[in-house]
């Protein structure tokens, strides 16, 4: 069956005004709902209810990405970490009553601060993430994503210990290009083959490896060849979110999918 294709819309993109929405809408472009503090603290019970029926009366699907800006899943500070959890509990149950198909969250490892304390951020992340998941038995399975993190083993160290079958990882393309310096060390393939046994998303835009540009696909100088080329080489088919930032970004990303559709057509094993 074939798989379906998210594209980012942040939910304060749609409290702002009706003109993302009938886009997605007319177009049928399955959202990837971000969640950040607007839409939790700001919008009402019943905005997010009477939003989620209009997605569903649209015949669109979606996933959801919960909030991360501030927020420190493997906080050393007990304060910090207490807030860190609340406000992913509240927006893991929004994702269920949109009824996503899947979570995003961000690891969240900052090699700069946590480099030094690498076992107690493992632990406190995966008491953090197994807590959130086993009170909500029934809900989505989570990804999560790389960041900064310049390589990807605390990824690979954190999905080891939590449950496979509810927790996965979200390759980011642009954040492996930029972030973790891969326009220089020419290691997709590597993190291809390590994150391999936990790969259940992508998140697609492109960039020039000088910043996280957000930049519509074939833009920038992301090796997207070389991604496929993996993805098929370990028989991976994991689900795909596109993340332009404007209008036009997406317009790029559409055309550079029309020519590659036996990249963006693959249906799930």
């Amino acid at each position: 069956m074939p798989q379906p294709l998210f594209v980012n819309l942040p939910l304060v993109s749609i409290a702002r005004g009706e003109s993302y929405f009938e886009l997605f809408a007319r177009r049928g472009i399955h959202p990837e709902l971000g969640i950040d503090a607007f839409a939790l603290d700001e919008l009402s019970p019943r905005w997010h209810g009477r939003t989620a029926r209009r997605l569903r009366e649209a015949g669109l699907c979606c996933a959801v990405h919960l909030p991360f800006m501030d927020l420190r899943p493997g906080a050393s500070d007990p304060a910090i970490l207490g807030l860190t959890r609340e406000r992913l509990a509240r927006a893991m149950d929004l994702a269920s009553e949109y009824a996503a198909a899947h979570m995003v969250g961000h690891a969240c490892f900052l090699p700069g601060m946590d480099g030094t304390r690498v076992q107690d951020w493992l632990e406190t992340s995966v008491s953090t993430w197994n807590g959130l998941l086993q009170s909500r038995p029934a809900g989505p399975p989570l990804y999560l994503e790389n960041t900064y993190e310049t390589t990807c083993q605390p990824l690979c160290d954190l999905l080891s210990l939590l449950p496979r079958q509810r927790a996965g990882v979200c390759l980011d393309l642009g954040h492996w290009h930029s972030f973790a310096r891969g326009w220089e060390r020419h290691d997709l393939g590597a993190w291809v083959a390590a994150l391999g046994p936990h790969l259940g998303h992508l998140h697609l835009h492109d960039n020039d490896g000088s910043a996280d540009q957000h930049l519509g696909l074939g833009q920038g100088a992301i090796p997207f060849a070389e991604l496929f080329a993996a993805l098929a080489r370990h028989g991976l088919t994991p689900t795909m979110t596109l993340e332009p930032h404007t209008l036009e970004d997406y317009e790029h990303s559409s055309r550079f999918m029309a020519v590659h559709p036996e990249w963006f057509s693959r249906e799930k094993a």
